[in-house]
């Protein structure tokens, strides 16, 4: 686990690489991914830098990693949790290996089976083989977006990186993407492949680029993440088996380290089912959680119970207003880029405490999206009754539903139900809609609807039902733009390996193929899952409805953080973009108890913050007290 940099010049490039001053204060930017290690590799096309944080393989496992005299040079960030099997199967074809490190398998691969090889990889990736003879640089990334990639054009030279910070030194005058800001007021993220600055890309998912002398940079895919909606013939007694078996599999490759593996443990059934099998391979797993005082927004006790039943030991944390306003700026800084899940807080105090005990730790992101897990997937069955009511006369019902005051009981399923789902759901975070969005910035451009981001997915899954349509959805923009990266950066800010078990390559060739009937039968979601699950999880967890890390943002935006988000939006100086007015009323009517504003405010200063922090004239100082 690690982060790296690195650049790539044009073959004709007169300003050669970037000066030393610039390059080492981009590598050191992400120092915390690695403090382990720091390497680099230089000639005359290319540079790499690599910070480490040893995993496996401390002494034969250090990068930029050489392979074949020298040839190729590669810098990796992730886990190859099959190269034991990938390793022997190369072994067979007469390739000699000289450490026990993934990364050597990783680049053993390419070098003999060449692009086609990422395909083979079970993991959590992203890299950069630089071919010394082709003057090519092969980049790719994992197929769910677990491990970040980077990457901008400047100057006559490409630069990537493990975030985006460590492109910032390279950046005269960073410029904001409206329209990325538009999207992100709507999503409390930036969907890939944009962020927030025009300059910097990030590689999708799933695919891999090829940069050559001359700086073509081509993009293509690997993998996809679309669900099967043919019918599979399988009964719920052998789904469940083949359930337990492929995530059995998945943990057991996920435990494989030569440091302590921990697990975080909240009140659902994800994580406690990723803990109990975990338990079976290392009988003194240590599991951490954290909560809150505030009533109702703690889940320790209930993890307390889970971890006594299972037999492992928990530790836990409460986490007061004063700490949670003191490390803020330090939360903001690690997360690269805005992103406005209230659930970032606890993750990062989660990964502060685990990093005390532990390098790795697993998670259970992911099986949600791939098992079925939101209960709002289930709105498409509870809405069947509108499939007897003649398409035609839906426009006429949702006009007349729009008319009917708010309090009339029936108005939002009449809504919902005469809404078609490209119009209802944009997936798992709403917070502004286009009409709020008007009155938000001062410059809104109606050229940049959400829908710009949502019509294509839905355009490629025309076919699906509607709660897969909501799934994939979600896959391609709520999973990797706001649940990897919180996941990735809170504990990287700790120096701290996070595994999840469910994003696994089998795990998914399993899930993608349960039908809709299977996944949210009897009135619950994830029915296989906890079906599966029964013999290997407390009976009182495997039907609760979780709480995943709650955080009281609506509770202390009325009391112990209302005068900081007020002078917040009154000193920030992003005065070009927001109507600060709408803002501050809106504050005011929240401290009030007229709405819940909590999610929409949140969304605005957590912006306010990335923007103070990383484009504000005094940000130098601002980062060196955060770093």
């Amino acid at each position: 686990m690690c982060g790296f940099i690195g650049e790539l010049l044009h073959k004709h490039n007169e300003t050669n690489h970037a000066s030393d001053q610039t390059w080492n204060e981009a590598l050191e930017v992400i120092h915390h991914r690695g403090p382990d290690q720091t390497g680099e590799y230089k000639d005359g096309f290319v540079r790499l830098g690599f910070k480490r944080l040893s995993i496996i393989d401390l002494e034969n496992g250090s990068q930029p990693f050489s392979y074949e005299d020298d040839r190729y040079q590669m810098v990796f960030n992730g886990e190859i949790y099959n190269y034991i099997e990938l390793r022997e199967a190369l072994q067979e074809q007469g390739v000699t290996f000289h450490t026990h490190s993934d990364t050597e398998v990783l680049i053993a691969l390419f070098a003999h089976e060449g692009k086609d090889m990422i395909k083979k990889l079970r993991g959590m990736f992203a890299f950069a083989i630089w071919d010394t003879e082709e003057k090519t640089l092969f980049c790719g990334r994992d197929r769910f977006g677990i491990k970040p990639f980077y990457y901008m054009r400047d100057n006559g030279r490409i630069h990537f990186g493990s975030e985006q910070k460590s492109l910032m030194p390279y950046i005269q005058e960073i410029e904001v993407n409206t329209e990325s800001l538009q999207h992100y007021a709507t999503f409390q993220y930036v969907p890939e492949p944009n962020t927030l600055t025009t300059t910097v890309e990030k590689l999708l998912p799933g695919h891999c680029l090829t940069i050559d002398q001359n700086l073509s940079i081509e993009v293509t895919s690997y993998s996809d993440r679309s669900f099967y909606q043919q019918s599979r013939n399988q009964s719920l007694e052998s789904l469940v088996t083949e359930t337990k078996e492929v995530l059995i599999n998945s943990v057991e490759k996920h435990m494989r380290s030569d440091v302590p593996v921990g697990s975080f443990l909240s009140s659902g059934i994800d994580s406690t089912a990723i803990v109990a099998m975990a338990k079976e391979q290392h009988p003194d797993l240590l599991t951490f959680t954290v909560g809150f005082e505030t009533q109702g927004y703690s889940e320790i006790d209930i993890a307390q119970d889970s971890a006594d039943k299972l037999g492992v030991r928990n530790i836990s944390k409460i986490i007061t207003p004063e700490e949670f306003l003191h490390e803020l700026p330090k939360i903001m800084w690690h997360m690269d880029e805005p992103v406005a899940d209230p659930a970032a807080v606890p993750l990062y105090f989660v990964a502060k405490e685990a990093s005390k005990h532990v390098k790795v730790v697993l998670s259970g992101e992911g099986a949600d999206e791939l098992f079925g897990g939101y209960r709002i997937y289930r709105e498409p069955l509870d809405l069947k009754f509108f499939d007897k009511v003649p398409k035609s006369l839906h426009p006429a019902l949702n006009r007349l539903a729009h008319r009917l005051p708010s309090a009339v009981k029936g108005r939002g399923f009449l809504l919902r139900g005469t809404t078609p789902i490209e119009e209802r759901y944009v997936g798992n975070a709403f917070i502004f809609n286009e009409e709020e969005k008007r009155e938000l910035f001062h410059s809104y451009n109606s050229s940049h609807p959400y829908t710009n981001v949502t019509r294509p997915l839905y355009d490629a899954v025309r076919d699906y039902d509607d709660s897969t349509k909501m799934q994939y959805v979600d896959m391609h923009t709520w999973l990797a733009s706001d649940i990897l990266v919180k996941a990735d950066r809170m504990t990287m800010a700790h120096s701290l390996e996070l595994r999840v078990p469910f994003l696994d390559k089998e795990v998914f060739e399993f899930a993608r193929a349960l039908q809709t009937d299977f996944k949210l039968a009897n009135k619950t979601t994830k029915f296989v899952l906890r079906e599966a699950m029964k013999e290997i999880v407390p009976e009182s967890i495997v039907s609760r409805k979780k709480l995943g890390f709650p955080v009281p943002i609506r509770v202390w935006l009325k009391d112990e953080l209302y005068s900081w988000a007020e002078q917040t939006i009154k000193t920030s100086g992003a005065d070009e973009y927001f109507n600060k007015d709408y803002l501050l009323r809106m504050l005011e009517d929240h401290r009030q108890g007229k709405a819940d504003y909590s999610r929409k405010l949140w969304t605005v200063l957590c912006y306010m913050m990335w923007h103070d922090l990383h484009l504000a004239p005094t940000n130098e100082t601002a980062i060196k007290n955060v770093m």
